[in-house]
C-alpha cells in the first residue's frame, strides 16, 4: 500500500499565529502516527513562518515512523539543519526564497550537476534522497542521472484538472511513472492531493510508494477531526 506522510506545517503556523506551543506541534505529530499515518513530513522555511528549524530536532527525538524533511538545498542552513537530523528522506524542492508554497517541479537537466552534488552529500550521509519534478519524462531521466533514490511528482496541475477530465490530467503523471519504474527510481507524489483525487490517482500510477499531504488534509480535520480524516485517506490509498 502507498505510504501516507502528514505533512504538519499548517499546525505549526497556527500555532505560531498565537506564539507559546497551542497546538503543540510534537503532539499533533505522535497523534498521527498513532491515528496510522505512515510518516510525518516538514518544510521548513528561513523565515520560520510555519516550521521552526528547532521543530524539527524535537520530531526527530520522537517520531516512530518515517521522517521527511522538505526544503530548498541552495540554503546552506536547510542543508546543515538536515544532516544534523538525519532523517529518513530529504526531498529537495526548488522553492524561491518567500515563495508561498511550492509550485514547480526542478529542471534536472539544467541543475543535474549540481543536484548529483547535493544528492551525494546526503546519500553519504545514509539519507534516501527525493527530488521534486514535474511529470517530464525528460525530468524523470535528468533524475536518474544525479544518483536520487526517488522522485517526487508535483501533483498540482492533476489535482487543478482532475475534476474537468481526470483520464487527460493524469496522463503526463502515468508516463512518468512509468518511465521512473523502468529506471529503478522510486516514486512518491504531492501537492493538492485530496480525498476526492487521491483514490484515483493511487490506483493509476504504478509503483507509487508515498504521498505527502498536508494543506488538504488539516482542512478536512476542521470538520471531521484528525483521526477520522487520517483513517479515510488511508481508506483512498487502501481500495482496490
Amino acid at each position: 500500500m502507498t505510504k501516507l506522510s502528514v505533512n504538519i506545517n499548517k499546525i505549526a503556523t497556527l500555532r505560531n499565529s498565537r506564539g507559546g506551543n497551542n497546538p503543540n506541534l510534537v503532539k499533533v505529530a505522535l497523534d498521527c502516527e498513532q491515528f496510522g499515518a505512515q510518516g510525518i513530513t516538514v518544510h521548513p522555511r528561513p523565515d520560520e513562518r510555519h516550521i521552526r528549524y528547532q521543530d524539527t530536532f524535537d520530531l526527530k527525538a520522537v517520531i516512530a515512523t518515517e521522517f521527511n524533511i522538505e526544503g530548498n538545498c541552495k540554503e546552506q542552513k536547510f542543508v546543515d539543519l538536515v544532516l544534523a537530523n538525519q532523517p529518513a528522506q530529504v526531498t529537495l524542492v526548488p522553492d524561491a526564497e518567500g515563495q508561498i508554497t511550492s509550485n514547480h517541479g526542478w529542471d534536472t537537466i539544467k541543475h543535474q550537476d549540481y543536484l548529483k552534488e547535493m544528492v551525494g552529500i546526503f546519500k553519504n550521509a545514509g539519507i534516501r534522497v527525493s527530488i521534486f519534478v514535474d511529470p517530464v519524462i525528460e525530468m524523470v531521466e535528468g533524475a536518474l542521472a544525479t544518483g536520487t533514490d526517488r522522485i517526487e511528482l508535483y501533483t498540482e496541475d492533476y489535482a487543478k484538472h482532475y475534476l474537468q477530465n481526470r483520464e487527460k490530467a493524469i496522463a503526463p503523471y502515468l508516463a512518468a511513472a512509468i518511465k521512473a519504474n523502468e529506471l529503478g527510481l522510486g516514486i512518491n507524489a504531492g501537492h493538492d492531493l485530496d480525498l476526492d483525487n487521491l483514490k484515483y490517482f493511487a490506483q493509476t500510477i504504478p509503483g507509487l510508494l508515498e504521498v505527502s499531504i498536508g494543506h488538504a488534509l488539516i482542512s478536512d480535520a476542521l470538520y471531521l477531526g484528525l483521526q477520522e480524516t487520517i483513517k479515510r485517506y488511508l481508506a483512498q490509498l487502501s481500495q482496490p
